[in-house]
């Protein structure tokens, strides 16, 4: 299971895994209790996981960092029933948050999601830090766009040697135009 494949439903407990999506919705498997369902994208919205930002104190991080942090951590999760034990957990295990803006119900789901991921042994490490730990993919050499036009599907290769031939081919034709006029 894929961490950029997680989300959050609006109006829906708990976290979902995205199967299928379509233009109205999306086909989500719940990682409670495995019921697969439709989700209309008129009465919810989805939120990625590895979208959601934490305000701290300085810059806002990513939702990644607050789980690894809590995975690092030898401080025992709070009750989800006492806000003041969950301010004082998390200034301890993330001492940037601000608490001020981050709510309560905020940290309760922080805690909830993080042990439905450790559950399903969710690897929530960003694909950022992936790359930079030693996996380096190289773009490929050929890029193909495809782009969609009032309903009509363009397929546009674009390569290295292409690019200077485009900028060539404008020069030229500015130049033609001015010693022309």
């Amino acid at each position: 299971m894929e961490y950029s494949r997680i989300v959050a439903v609006t109006g829906m407990p708990g976290l979902y895994e995205i199967l299928n999506s379509k233009t109205d919705g999306a086909i989500v498997r719940s990682l409670e209790d495995e019921s697969t369902k439709f989700v209309s994208s008129r009465v919810h919205n989805l939120s990625h996981l590895e979208s959601i930002e934490i305000y701290t104190t300085g810059e806002n991080i990513s939702l990644s960092d607050v789980f690894n942090a809590m995975k690092n951590s030898s401080e025992a999760q709070p009750d989800i029933k006492d806000t003041k034990a969950l301010k004082d957990y998390f200034e301890k295990v993330y001492p940037e948050i601000d608490t001020e803006r981050v709510y309560a119900s905020d940290m309760k789901k922080m805690i909830n999601w993080f042990a439905v991921l450790q559950k399903h042994n969710v690897d929530y490490t960003p694909k950022e830090e992936a790359l930079e730990e030693g996996s380096e993919e190289t773009p490929p050499a050929n890029v193909a766009e495809t782009l969609e036009t009032a309903g009509e599907k363009v397929v546009m290769e674009v390569t290295p040697d292409a690019v200077p031939e485009v900028a060539k081919t404008k020069t030229t034709k500015a130049k033609k135009k001015k010693t022309e006029e």
